[in-house]
């Protein structure tokens, strides 16, 4: 299990788990949609069979009260090395050296990747854009921070980032983001909902910790736009059932 667990972070790292190089095709339209995701491979089931699969609604239903949520203590010190269309997101490629330390732990940034619309809900709400900030500790152990953004002003970063976004799938190109404008891309307040879940593509794997942040980052119409055509539909996993688990704040 430890060795999956670091296998799996090291695809992550590498873009090949979301480009399917190393597995079954999956998308999310037709007969390879989320819905038939469990069913397309054997290393997959765990998309259907999981109890604890991401993205959820986090409604004040399922939200318990915490004193004392121990902050996130985000250390993003280096910039992109590349950004990769693997046909199923734009995701930015981080240089080794930017972390984030929770419940004692160091978790290495590795990658950061934007869905569109949202696949977190909060009380039923979607976003124009959600980013995944996935990190992984040495044990294999992964967190993922959610950054929703809001319909506003043009985001400077985000428009860096287009401007540098392979419009072919399976693609990459080079990218000169600094650390500076990686952090900009996180909303000043960071506080946020906790609760465990899964990898929202295959093989949905469970364990991951996941961090949404309360506060929101803007983006313009124009550049969800742009994304969307760049990706030519939707790439959010529909919401997932919550089950018996709980949010924290």
């Amino acid at each position: 299990m430890k060795l999956d667990k670091i296998l799996l972070s090291s695809m992550i790292m590498a873009g090949s788990l979301f480009a399917g190089v190393h597995g079954t095709h999956w998308g999310y339209t037709g007969h390879d949609d989320p819905s038939h995701w469990g069913d397309l491979d054997p290393k997959y089931a765990e998309c259907k069979l999981g109890g604890s699969q991401s993205p959820i609604n986090i409604s004040k239903e399922i939200i318990v009260e915490t004193k004392g949520l121990e902050p996130i203590k985000f250390h993003y010190t280096t910039g992109a090395s590349e950004v990769i269309n693997n046909g199923h997101s734009v995701q930015v490629n981080v240089k080794p050296g930017s972390y984030m330390t929770i419940d004692g732990e160091k978790f290495e940034l590795k990658q950061f990747h934007f869905h569109t619309p949202s696949e977190n809900q909060i009380d039923g709400k979607n976003f124009p854009l959600e980013a995944h900030f996935v990190h992984a500790a040495k044990n294999g152990d992964l967190t993922v921070v959610a950054v929703m953004f809001e319909d506003g002003k043009e985001n400077a970063v985000i428009n860096k980032i287009w401007k540098k976004m392979p419009h072919q799938a399976g693609t990459k190109t080079l990218c000169g983001l600094s650390s500076k404008m990686i952090n900009q891309l996180l909303p000043k307040e960071k506080t946020y909902y906790r609760f465990d879940g899964s990898l929202t593509t295959p093989p949905c794997s469970e364990g991951v910790r996941w961090f949404v942040l309360k506060d929101y980052s803007k983006v313009s119409k124009a550049e969800v736009e742009e994304f969307m055509h760049t990706m030519h539909h939707p790439n959010n996993r529909p919401i997932q059932p919550v089950n018996a688990r709980k949010v924290l704040q």
